[in-house]
């Protein structure tokens, strides 16, 4: 039976929505990916050897071009704002513009599946009008890999290389966008991530380190074993990148991390990690009012509280302080940039670290 692909649109506004989402099929679709993704990485090192099957080297090639098209769309002059910067609309738009021919790559997809799978895939990279990014649009990718999964373009075996390899990638590329286009943490604070952007790398990565003999939560403390470790573990690489542009104590910029630290093992940090994913991220209406549902991850619960309410400005409802847009917040590179001498660029991860407030 074929299935009628749609493309994905917002369809939670409500307190009451989001409460039917949270027992949907859909919800559980999501919660079991990452829960088979993040079995499949216990005990795995980045630096591990994988099979990389055809639907993996498909995938990682088509992340190249988007590597590309980031280096191909440098930054405009944009010296009077801290904000992000406006050439990531014309990277955000080549990108929209590329996917459907990326996907035609993609080893048996059914190109009917396209439209759907490029909204997620378009919409993983940042929010075009704001200049922003956060859990919202890292949960854009993880539903495009559900996607891939579902339409055989990968399958079971290949969840560690998704993982290691793949999503690892993404952040990566992530990275440079954040650097080079100054991308605003989404929210008021970037308060659904861990560090300013991202969840999930935090939660694989506590994964990975499941088990280990030597290394515990607190090693985060030690800047000689977080460099030591970033290669081989996301977590400790996620906290180098942080200490790279951040001063001060985790306490001051990053209480959260630091409150974690404290714990006694991995197995209790990566538990811990999933079901902060839940509440946090998959439970908290201006995250899941974001979501794209479509033909594979549906939406089947009650209407919106108006029929023409999600037409409406950014396109979804506002509560309580409206925490989902926020006030404008410079992101940590753009607060680092304005330390440095004129005429220089920063350049990701490897910036000189400067207060933040």
């Amino acid at each position: 039976m074929s299935i009628a692909f749609e493309i994905p649109a917002k369809r939670v506004l409500s307190s009451t929505q989001l409460t039917a989402f949270q027992s949907s099929a859909t919800y559980n679709t999501i919660t079991s990916y990452i829960e088979a993704l993040n079995a499949s990485v216990v005990g795995v090192k980045l630096t591990d050897a994988h099979p990389e099957s055809l639907g993996i080297n498909a995938i990682l090639r088509l992340l190249d071009r988007i590597e590309q098209l980031a280096h191909e769309t440098p930054p405009v002059e944009n010296k009077a704002s801290r904000f992000g910067n406006p050439a990531f609309r014309s990277f955000y738009d080549k990108v929209q513009s590329l996917a459907p021919s990326l996907h035609a790559d993609l080893p048996g997809l059914d190109q009917n599946a396209t439209p759907e799978l490029t909204t997620y895939f378009s919409q993983a990279w940042g929010n075009r009008e704001r200049i922003d990014y956060g859990s919202g649009m890292e949960l854009n990718f993880l539903c495009w890999l559900i996607c891939l999964d579902r339409l055989q373009v990968v399958t079971a075996s290949d969840h560690t290389a998704l993982v290691t390899v793949v999503f690892w990638r993404y952040i990566q590329i992530m990275r440079i966008l954040q650097s080079t286009y100054w991308l605003e943490p989404a929210g008021s604070h970037g308060v659904w991530g861990l560090d300013d952007y991202h969840f999930l790398p935090f939660l694989f990565g506590s994964s990975q380190l499941r088990g280990h003999k030597f290394v515990r939560p607190k090693a985060i403390h030690d800047a000689e074993i977080v460099d030591e470790l970033s290669k081989d573990y996301m977590y400790f690489s996620c906290i180098k990148f942080i200490n790279s542009i951040k001063t001060a104590s985790l306490r001051w910029h990053s209480p959260m991390l630091d409150d974690i630290s404290a714990v006694k093992t991995w197995e209790k940090v990566n538990s811990g990690m999933i079901k902060m994913y839940q509440a946090e991220v998959l439970g908290k209406l201006p995250v899941v009012q974001h979501f794209l549902f479509g033909s594979i991850l549906p939406y089947e619960g009650p209407p919106p509280p108006s029929s023409d309410e999600s037409h409406h400005g950014d396109g979804h409802a506002h509560e309580g302080w409206g925490d989902c847009c926020g006030i404008p917040v410079p992101s940590a590179f753009a607060a680092a940039q304005m330390e440095r001498e004129p005429g220089k660029r920063i350049e990701g991860p490897g910036i000189r670290p400067v207060p933040f407030d």
